[in-house]
Formats: C-alpha cells, structure tokens, sequence
C-alpha cells in the first residue's frame, strides 16, 4: 500500500506540474473591445487581432519600428512592433499580433500576422466586427 500511496503523490505532482506549465505557456486570443476593458492579463503574452486602423500606421525613420492601431469597430488599441512586417500588412486589412501590454498601456508585439487570404479573417475577429458593424463585404465565413 506504501507504494502505491507514493505512486499516486508521484504522478498526481508530475500532473500538477505539468498542467501548470500548460497554462503559462497558452496564447489566448482578445479583441481590442476586451483590451480595452482591461480583459487581457498584464504581464502574460497573448494575441490581439482585428483592421489596421487608417492613417495609424507611423514608421521610425532609419529603423524597424513601427506603430499602429488595431480595432474591431468598437475600440482601438496602439501596438508598437519592432521588425520586419508581413508583405501581406497594410492598413484597413486585418492582423493578428502576439505580445503584450507594457506600463504605458500599449502593446509591445513580438510577431505580427497578417492574413493570408483577402476574405480570411480568424472567427473572433469577424465576430467582433460583425457586432460593430464593421465587417468587410469581401468576407466570406468559411464556417458555414
């Protein structure tokens, strides 16, 4: 019985570990509306997606820097991104970034997606446009 007693601490430890390194280790998904709400986990990368906003897009000049915003109709939220974007980015499409949210309330991006396909738009996204009314008429819902 003693070894069974200390089989099941065993494995019921390496579970516990296990799943708790699972959850650090998840990417979820926020649109800017829930952001902006202060949903999103401070301190926790996570991904945020939704249209470049118009005009938002800023280039540092001699550098790879750039800023922009992301909206889903309802909100916007500023993401600061340092690197080479997508061939595909460019304002009014929509992008998924993953990174976080630093203390001046900004999100630093470490990667940026752009979409692969001009009527592809991840479901969250389209959901949340869909809500604000401002979903894109070349849309078309592959989950039909």
């Amino acid at each position: 019985m003693l070894w069974v007693g200390l089989l099941i601490v065993g494995v019921s430890s390496a579970a516990f570990l296990a799943l708790t390194a699972f959850q650090k280790n998840l990417l979820y998904f926020y649109t800017p509306s829930q952001v902006a709400a202060g949903a999103a986990p401070k301190g926790y990368p996570f991904r945020i997606g939704g249209l470049v906003e118009s005009g938002s897009v800023q280039r540092a000049t001699g550098s790879l820097s750039v800023s922009f915003s992301v909206s889903d109709g309802n909100a916007k939220v500023p993401i600061q991104y340092t690197g080479i974007l997508p061939d595909l980015f460019r304002e009014g499409q929509g992008v998924i970034a993953v990174g976080q949210i630093n203390d001046g309330g900004a999100f630093v991006a470490t990667e940026v997606l752009a979409k692969h396909d001009e009527n592809y738009m991840p479901p969250e996204v389209a959901d949340s446009l869909k809500q604000n009314g401002r979903m894109p008429t070349t849309y078309k819902d592959y989950r039909k």
